[in-house]
């Protein structure tokens, strides 16, 4: 009987502008010890401050030593384990943005191995590291590094087999980490990738033995998965990942990845599948991630839901009745309710997917409308209906303002959806009368759009570094510009001061390219520009 401590632990990203401040941290803390976690991982690539490297982090909102070491702190008082999730190969994009690291840069985001100011920098990390948390665990990353010794590597040393290259990085790495008293966890993929063909997923469960004994024995393996909603890959990965002579974890996700709003409904089926093939293979090391791909504009409080879920799936309750009575009585929240956070990103009857329609939807450019083959008849109108019910949500709660921000947001879908689609039909049968009605859905756009700004900010600043939010700002204040030029160019051509707009001339493709069957496809883009135009930006 495997008598070991159960860890149940959130891993939320630091990294994708979205640094969350320490007080909202706190509060963070304070509901994951509430709701029965005992470990949180902040997943910085760079944004913590690093001994000896000044532009490490810089400008992008990092951590001060202070703050980790004053997290670190309320945490353990909290009873949860503070965890560094970092990276030490690839996904450091934003260091490589400085002359400073252009020496250790292979290519892409990944770090130049067999240099020694690679190492250096390493060993810097790690200085820090010792010097802020009390936990003697790391992630050290090493995911996704798929172009490894294909850039200055190669220059310098010609080809070698990537597997080679990594392993002896590793070892490192590891030597390192066990130097400031570390024991290493890393991402599972690489191993699999590389022995499958670059494949991750197998369902034959047999690792070779020559995989098997190149894993460093002090290194566990974290298997990532969020994406099934079948247990049996869950359980065939999970038993791959136990021949090997290393202690697994399994992370799974809460999807606050795809946009403003969060995914609820997809986390719990996912998770409930995955912890379920957990309980039955005997992993007691768990986690699930919390990531903010492309902004992070989700807040992580909108996914109380999912985290109180998978909270309870993780002691062995499946019962939806008792979970959903059990939240009432730690939050003082309807969890059915709170579900509404959701709204946005639901489309009609469809099955619950991650589709993202309030992100890609609101940066669809109203003259070159990427995305307008997209959009059915009445689409738009469901955001009505949402925005009341996000609006109607309980306004003496500490939350309200993330229902509030969506609210708006619905307000803006509403006018905006069809609005391209509306144009461009209207202009090209020269209804010149309808042409000045949409006028008016320009102008109340923008107001709408001034709106959310305000209450996007407002729930940015409440939870984030003010770093970040320029991104946002851009965005947004380029779409608050973009309806203004494009309602005063619908004016001109009514007060025939132009004769074409050249854009509404060209006929809109499908953007599939598979037909308009929309009941049947699912549409995700959680890419800013490839929202906003197919034009360089």
């Amino acid at each position: 009987m495997d008598n070991r401590k159960k860890i149940l632990g959130v891993m939320i990203d630091c990294s994708r502008d979205a640094v969350m401040n320490v007080t909202a941290l706190k509060r963070f803390i304070d509901v994951l010890s509430r709701f029965g976690y005992n470990m949180l991982q902040l997943y910085t690539e760079d944004t913590y401050e690093v001994q000896d490297e000044p532009y490490f982090g810089y400008l992008r909102g990092r951590y001060t030593g202070a703050e980790l070491k004053e997290i670190d702190n309320f945490a353990r008082s909290k009873g949860i384990e503070l965890v560094p999730c970092i990276q030490t190969l690839a996904h450091l994009n934003q260091i490589m943005f400085w002359p400073e690291y252009r020496d250790v840069n292979d290519c892409n985001d990944i770090l130049l191995v067999d240099n020694e100011r690679t190492y250096q920098l390493i060993e810097n990390m790690f200085k820090t590291l010792k010097e802020n948390f009390t936990s003697n665990k790391v992630n050290i990353g090493m995911d996704e590094a798929h172009m490894l010794g294909l850039g200055k590597y190669l220059d310098k040393h010609g080809y070698k087999n990537r597997f080679d290259i990594i392993l002896k990085h590793l070892k490192i790495v590891c030597e390192i980490a066990t130097k400031y008293g570390f024991k290493p966890m890393m991402w599972s993929d690489m191993f699999f990738r590389l022995a499958n063909k670059g494949n991750y997923y197998v369902s034959n469960k047999n690792i070779s033995e020559e995989i098997i004994n190149t894993v460093p024995k002090e290194v566990d393996l974290v298997y990532w998965d969020y994406y099934s909603e079948d247990e049996n890959r869950y359980d065939s990965m999970l038993k791959s990942h136990k021949q090997f002579n290393n202690d697994i974890w399994f992370a799974g996700g809460l999807w606050s990845w795809r946009g403003f709003v969060p995914h609820n409904n997809y986390s719990i089926q996912t998770t409930k599948a995955a912890m379920t093939a957990c309980n039955n293979n005997g992993i007691n090391n768990i986690f699930v991630t919390m990531w903010g791909d492309n902004g992070g504009e989700c807040s992580y409080f909108s996914l109380l839901p999912s985290l109180f879920y998978t909270a309870e799936l993780s002691k062995g309750n499946y019962d939806d009745k008792l979970i959903k009575e059990k939240f009432k009585k730690i939050t003082e929240l309807d969890f059915d309710e709170y579900l509404n956070v959701d709204l946005p990103d639901i489309i009609g009857k469809e099955r619950i997917t991650t589709q993202n329609p309030s992100k890609y939807m609101l940066y669809n450019d109203f003259f070159t409308g990427i995305l307008d083959s997209t959009v059915k008849e009445n689409d738009k109108n469901r955001y009505k209906k949402y925005a009341k019910i996000l609006k109607d949500f309980d306004k003496s709660s500490e939350y309200y303002y993330i229902f509030e921000c969506y609210s708006v947001l619905c307000d803006c879908l509403f006018t905006k959806y069809d609005l391209g689609v509306k144009t461009r039909k209207d202009y090209k049968e020269k209804d010149v009368e309808s042409l000045k009605t949409l006028i008016k859905q320009y102008t109340k756009f923008t107001k709408q759009l001034k709106i959310f700004y305000q209450k996007f900010k407002e729930l940015w600043f409440k939870e984030n570094k003010p770093n970040g939010f320029e991104i946002h700002e851009i965005r947004l204040g380029g779409l608050m510009l973009r309806a203004e030029s494009c309602k005063a160019r619908l004016q001109d051509y009514i007060d025939n001061k132009i004769e074409k707009i050249e854009e509404l001339e060209e006929d809109i493709l499908d953007f599939t390219g598979k037909g308009k069957n929309y009941d049947e496809k699912l549409i995700i883009i959680n890419n800013y520009k490839q929202s906003v135009s197919v034009n360089i930006l």
